[in-house]
C-alpha cells in the first residue's frame, strides 16, 4: 500500500516531468487536475489509479469521468520510481528493419500490449556497434526487462545487464557461458534437415551460400549442419561449394550465386542460409535464364512471409519467428513478475515445401 509520503513522491515527480506543448500553449493534464475536476484529494486519485482500497464507487466514478474529460494519462516513470516497475521492456536488434526482426518484433509486441506493457525497440547495427550505447538508454528509462536478439552476447554486455538488475532473455542466439535463458532453433539440427531434404530429392552435388564466415550465431551452426549431413550420406564436403558475404541479406545473394556461376562449378542444389539470400540467389537465376528447380534447386532457411511471394515460391526450413518472439516475452514478463528464471525453449523446426526444389531422377 502506498504511504502519504509516496503519494507526494508521485506529485513531486510528475510535475517535473509534465511537457509544456509549444503549439497549443496548454499544460499536459497532471493528477492535480483531476483531483480538482472530481473534488477529491490527490491521495483519492492516486488510490484509485493504483488500484488500492479506501473510497466509494461513486468517487472512483467521478474520477474516472474526470480522467476521461481530461485527457489525463499516468506518467509511467513517475510510478515506476514507486512502484519499481515501468511495465516497458527493450529489445535490441542488429537490424530492425529486417524481415526477420520485424516477424520475432511482432510476436513480442502483440504478448507485451497484451499484458499491458510496452515495449521499447532499439537497433544496434551490425556487429553490435550501437549495443553499449541502447542499453545505457534502457538503463534511463528504468525498463523492467531486456530481450536480446541474434547477437552474440559479449561480457561487457552482459556485465552490463547483470549490473541493471532485471530478466534477460535471448532470442535466436544462446551464451553457454552466461546463465541467461533462451529461445532458439537448433541451427545445425535444421541446416542438417534442409541439406538431407537435398539429398533425399536426389542431389549430390550441394552447394551452400552461407552469411558472414565464422558467424557464431546463424553462420558457424549453419555451415556445421550443412557438412554433417553431407558426410552421413557419405560424401565429402568441398569448401569450394561454400562461399560467404557480408550479412545474411539479399545482396550476398546476389554476389555469392553469381560468383558459384563463375567458378562453373557442377551443382545441382544450393542450400542459403536464410531466405533473404535464397531470393537474391534466385533473382541471379532468373537473369541468367536458369529454370528453377528444373536445372537448378534452391532452398532457405527462416520461411519468411516473402518465401511465399517469390517466383517460383521458395522452399525453405521455417523457423516459427512469430511463435519465437511471443514466447520469449511471456517467459520476460514471467520472471519480471515472480523473479525467477524461466527454462530455456529450442523451438521446432520444419520443412516448407513450396516449388523451388526439384527431384533429380538418376
Amino acid at each position: 500500500m502506498l504511504t502519504i509520503l509516496e503519494f507526494r513522491f508521485i506529485i513531486k515527480i510528475e510535475a517535473e516531468l509534465n511537457v509544456y506543448v509549444e503549439s497549443e500553449k496548454v499544460m499536459t493534464p497532471t493528477i492535480k487536475d483531476v483531483a480538482r475536476m472530481a473534488n477529491v484529494s490527490i491521495a483519492t486519485v492516486s488510490r484509485i489509479l493504483n488500484d488500492l482500497p479506501g473510497y466509494s464507487e461513486e468517487t472512483k466514478k467521478k474520477v474516472l469521468e474526470a480522467i476521461e474529460e481530461l485527457g489525463y494519462q499516468p506518467n509511467a516513470v513517475a510510478r515506476g520510481l514507486v512502484s519499481k516497475r515501468t511495465k516497458t521492456i527493450g529489445v535490441l536488434f542488429p537490424n530492425v528493419s529486417s524481415m526477420f526482426a520485424s516477424e520475432i518484433l511482432n510476436g513480442i509486441e502483440d504478448t507485451a500490449n497484451r499484458l499491458d506493457h510496452s515495449v521499447i525497440v532499439c537497433n544496434t547495427d551490425s556487429n553490435g556497434l550501437r549495443t553499449m550505447k541502447y542499453l545505457q538508454v534502457l538503463k534511463e528509462k528504468r525498463v523492467d526487462g531486456v530481450i536480446f536478439t541474434s547477437e552474440v552476447l559479449k561480457k561487457e554486455y552482459y556485465d552490463y545487464l547483470v549490473d541493471m538488475q532485471i530478466p534477460i532473455v535471448l532470442v535466436s542466439t544462446a551464451s553457454y557461458r552466461y546463465p541467461l535463458p533462451y529461445v532458439k532453433v537448433d541451427d545445425k539440427h535444421a541446416a542438417y534437415s534442409a541439406t538431407e531434404y537435398l539429398l533425399q530429392k536426389g542431389h549430390r552435388k550441394i552447394a551452400m551460400i552461407s552469411g558472414t564466415k565464422d558467424d557464431p550465431i546463424a553462420g558457424t551452426p549453419r555451415v556445421e549442419g550443412y557438412r554433417q549431413a553431407l558426410q552421413d550420406h557419405d560424401i565429402m564436403p568441398d569448401e569450394g561449394l561454400i562461399t560467404y558475404g557480408d550479412d545474411f541479406g539479399f545482396k550476398t545473394g546476389v554476389a555469392c550465386m553469381e560468383k558459384l556461376l563463375l567458378s562453373g562449378a557442377d551443382i545441382t542444389a544450393i542450400f542459403a542460409a536464410s531466405d533473404e539470400i535464397a531470393i537474391g540467389a534466385l533473382s541471379v537465376a532468373y537473369k541468367k535464364g536458369i529454370n528453377i528447380p528444373n536445372q537448378l534447386s534452391i532452398i532457405g532457411y527462416d520461411n519468411l512471409k516473402i518465401a511465399e511471394m517469390s517466383v517460383p515460391p521458395l522452399t525453405t526450413v521455417a523457423q516459427p519467428l512469430y511463435e519465437m518472439g511471443n514466447i520469449s516475452a511471456e517467459m520476460l514478463l514471467k520472471m519480471i513478475s515472480s523473479g525467477k528464471k524461466e527454462e530455456s525453449r529450442i523451438i521446432s523446426h520444419k520443412i516448407i515445401e513450396r516449388q523451388t526444389v526439384g527431384e533429380l531422377l538418376h
